[in-house]
């Protein structure tokens, strides 16, 4: 943990530090410091500073908290499902916020604050399809039959988002480049709307980490030890939606941080769902943020989509878990 806290503090700074516009790390270091310290940057400075402050500074929150928030959903999902492969971008769940929100943004909603809530509900009607896919015989017993009947939720209800793009083209002005996920642009403003969602969901999260380790030992253990196998669902239920309807609500639909996370974690920690959440939240942060840097200087002085970089990650990993010959074990 000390180890990852340590690489993603260095991740910050390097986040505030590189940019895909004409600000270099040299210049952006002087307006740095000048930020911390509460000093009038010169002139030549001035520029850097409000770089720094004011558009570099916000996005790299927002990627920890998306990052952390993403990875924390990837290893409820993973835990309750009993699914290795199960992830909020190929479940379906961030596909259900997407599209929430472009039926949101059509109606009129352009305010993250009002898209938040909007996207919450769509990831919660997502995961529970989820979770109703995998109580069904033949489909939640093998982990590549789930992830293939959340594929095809992902592209139902991603086909239906590309409709309404389609047929309302303010829409898709204002939604083109989110929709692929993205941290450019966002703002303070963005960061206070995320916080209560991700607030409660924490704490949901506190209460249900003892009772899920139980649940993986299966039900009748985890009920004979005093838990309730239903109500412990329910509340993951609620925790997956806050967390990944807020983090889409920001950042748009990413995919694989929540794979890629708790796979990390688990080789990191062991099975034990109480440490794959806890290092679950440095982990998904620092491949965020990782990914939104180096989604900035592939292609200076444009911009990759956090999508893109994201996929290019995950892919890998999720191709060497299906592979694995113990995967119905995991």
């Amino acid at each position: 943990m000390a180890l990852l806290s340590a690489g993603l503090a260095a991740a910050c700074v390097a986040s505030l530090l590189f940019g895909a516009g004409s600000t270099g790390p040299g210049a952006s270091l002087r307006g740095l410091l000048a930020w911390i310290a509460g000093l009038d940057a010169g002139p030549d400075d001035a520029r850097a500073r409000f770089v720094v402050e004011s558009l570099r500074a916000p996005r790299t929150l927002i990627g920890v908290l998306v990052g952390a928030a993403l990875g924390a959903a990837g290893a409820l999902l993973q835990a309750v499902t009993r699914n290795p492969l199960a992830e909020p971008g190929l479940l379906g769940v961030s596909a259900g916020s997407a599209l929430a929100v472009a039926i949101a943004i059509a109606l009129g909603a352009s305010a993250a604050t009002l898209r938040v809530p909007v996207a919450q509900l769509g990831a919660l009607a997502g995961c529970v399809a989820v979770l109703a896919a995998s109580r069904v015989r033949g489909v939640g017993d093998d982990p590549v039959r789930l992830v293939l009947a959340g594929a095809v939720l992902s592209g139902l209800l991603g086909s239906l988002t590309s409709m309404i793009l389609l047929f309302d083209e303010r829409t898709a002005d204002e939604i083109r480049f989110w929709v692929v996920g993205s941290l450019a642009g966002r703002r303070p403003a963005d960061i206070m709307a995320l916080l209560p969602g991700l607030g409660v969901a924490l704490a949901i999260v506190v209460v249900i980490a003892r009772p899920l380790a139980a649940l993986a030992l299966g039900e009748r253990v985890a009920t004979g030890l005093g838990h309730r196998p239903r109500t412990v669902r329910l509340l993951v239920i609620v925790a997956v939606a806050l967390l990944v309807g807020s983090a889409t609500a920001i950042a748009g639909p990413i995919a694989f941080v929540g794979l890629v996370a708790p796979f990390a974690a688990r080789l990191l920690a062991g099975p034990d769902i109480r440490r794959t959440l806890g290092l679950c939240l440095p982990i998904g942060a620092l491949l965020t943020v990782g990914a939104d840097i180096a989604s900035r200087l592939l292609v200076r002085p444009s911009e990759l989509p956090l999508g893109v970089l994201t996929a290019l990650v995950g892919a890998p990993v999720l191709v060497a878990v299906v592979r694995l010959r113990r995967l119905p074990g995991l």
